[in-house]
């Protein structure tokens, strides 16, 4: 039916390097002389430039790069709305702080809540055994398109509240299926790398964004809101977000295949080793179990106690900009700081977790994002300081986003893989969610600077407190290998029987 029917339903094979037991293919190579990061040929067998391209091709499989076309497309429509509706609604509609970290907290819960259901949903198998993971992201997609041309009709904030909540709702019903499926397609010894790849090409589109949004308010002729006046700019950049996220829909729906096999899986074999039979129908509640996984558990325990006191990126941007006195009109270019720097950093960062742990650099993009919150509230200020603070926040992201989705999907087996994800990201979600209230809170009784300053405290104590939790002894955090699968990674993986 769709272009991606069309190609081959299985996930890339694993490297016969990668493969315990397996030496050298009978090309002229000598043995095996330890890990290999690609299934390029070795020196004599070809230039080793064509060795690191095909590393490289073997690392990141073409599912994962469609999929990055479509977040960046999707996240270009997304980013259009958001990076000029906290101006709009605080300084055009009079909302208060405190109404405003509600709204904002809305964005965070209404994902989080379907979430779990995302992810239960996409890996329930449909009469052809294959798992949902694009058909409920195709949905989660879709309803999301829908939403952007509905802000041309809502003036309220109720309503523009209800759209907002419709909008994160599709939001969270894709989120776990998505990741599912770069984690099913990828090599578990690149996972870093690839959720990197796919984290920079969703921040490339953050980056175009508020900069398309900044043109079509300045080809439509319409200012900024200060006064709740012309909205002809707004209604041009909420039009011109729905026809992006259509394309978004389509690119999924033509060049995502269907089927996907998890990485490393022998052909005939089921989906991971001691997997539960196939005509096994998940329950909700055996998500949940899942928790009793140890390594997800502390993944999770550390993602709601960091989410509690990460403010939100649109707080953050107030504050740097009120702390300037930016004119308001370059409000929405504050985002390219921090995508920028996501954008560039995100690759390295992925594939550097790969090496050392992706547990342990989780913890240092939060030490990072404690250091942005100490240049904000330091007396130092210009727009260096600024700048210093933007790519201290877009550097947090390239160390945390992708990366804890990686560590998450080393944790459970293929056939549970968005449910897993899915309770991860929910903690994390529900967890910024009552950040936002409490921010929010604490901006409008005492103001931004010292809720600023009580949120980084409180940052320290929860980066010392993660790495407690995630802190155990070394025979438990030797990784464990699946029988037949590829190398574990040096993660502290821990995958059920």
């Amino acid at each position: 039916m769709y272009v991606a029917d069309s190609r081959s339903s299985k996930a890339p094979v694993a490297p016969a390097e990668t493969r315990p037991g397996r030496r050298e293919a009978a090309d002229g190579a000598g043995p095996a002389d330890g890990p290999r990061t690609g299934d390029g040929p070795r020196a004599g067998d070809g230039p080793r430039a064509a060795g690191r391209r095909t590393a490289v091709r073997a690392a990141v499989p073409g599912t994962v790069v469609a999929l990055g076309v479509v977040s960046l497309v999707t996240d270009v429509s997304s980013e259009m709305v958001s990076a000029v509706l906290p101006l709009y609604l605080l300084t055009g509609l009079g909302l208060s702080p405190l109404g405003f970290g509600l709204l904002d907290g809305i964005q965070n819960g209404f994902s989080a809540l379907v979430r779990l259901l995302g992810g239960h949903l996409a890996d329930r198998r449909g009469r052809d055994g294959a798992p949902r993971h694009k058909a409920v992201a195709a949905v989660g997609y879709g309803l999301s398109a829908l939403c952007k041309p509905l802000l041309l009709l809502v003036h309220t904030v109720p309503l523009i509240g209800a759209v907002v909540a419709v909008d994160r709702t599709g939001k969270g019903l894709r989120t776990a299926p998505r990741d599912a499926m770069i984690s099913l397609a990828t090599e578990p010894a690149h996972r870093g790398r690839a959720f990197g790849v796919h984290r920079a090409m969703d921040t490339a589109g953050a980056l175009l964004g508020p900069l398309t949004a900044f043109l079509v308010l300045r080809l439509a002729g319409g200012p900024m809101l200060a006064d709740g006046g012309q909205q002809q700019g707004y209604h041009a950049v909420f039009a011109v977000s729905g026809c992006v996220a259509v394309l978004g829909v389509l690119v999924l729906l033509l060049f995502v295949p269907n089927r996907l096999a998890a990485a490393g899986t022998p052909e005939g074999a089921g989906p991971s080793s001691g997997a539960a039979p196939s005509d096994a129908r998940p329950r909700l509640r055996d998500g949940l179990a899942l928790l009793r996984v140890p390594g997800l558990r502390r993944l999770t325990v550390c993602a709601v106690l960091l989410g509690l006191t990460t403010v939100s990126d649109s707080f953050l941007y107030l504050l740097v900009q009120r702390r300037l006195g930016l004119a308001v009109e370059y409000f929405p270019l504050l985002p390219l700081g921090t995508a920028g720097a996501f954008l560039l950093l995100a690759v390295p960062l992925g594939a550097l977790a790969d090496r050392i742990g992706r547990r342990r650099l989780f913890l240092a993009g939060h030490g990072v994002l404690l250091l942005a919150y100490g240049l904000l509230l330091s007396p130092l200020d210009g727009p260096a300081a600024v700048v210093c603070v933007l790519l201290l926040h877009g550097s947090f992201y390239a160390a945390t986003d992708g990366v804890l989705a990686a560590a998450a999907a080393d944790t459970v087996p293929a056939e549970r893989r968005g449910a897993g994800l899915a309770l991860v990201g929910t903690g994390q979600a529900l967890a910024r969610f009552a950040c936002s209230l409490a921010f929010g809170a604490l901006w409008s009784a005492v103001g931004g600077t010292t809720a600023l300053t009580w949120s980084a405290l409180a940052l320290a104590g929860c980066v010392t407190g993660a790495a407690f939790v995630l802190h155990e002894p070394a025979a438990a955090a030797a990784p464990v290998a699946a029988p037949g699968g590829p190398a574990p990674t040096t993660d502290d993986s821990e995958v059920p029987s």
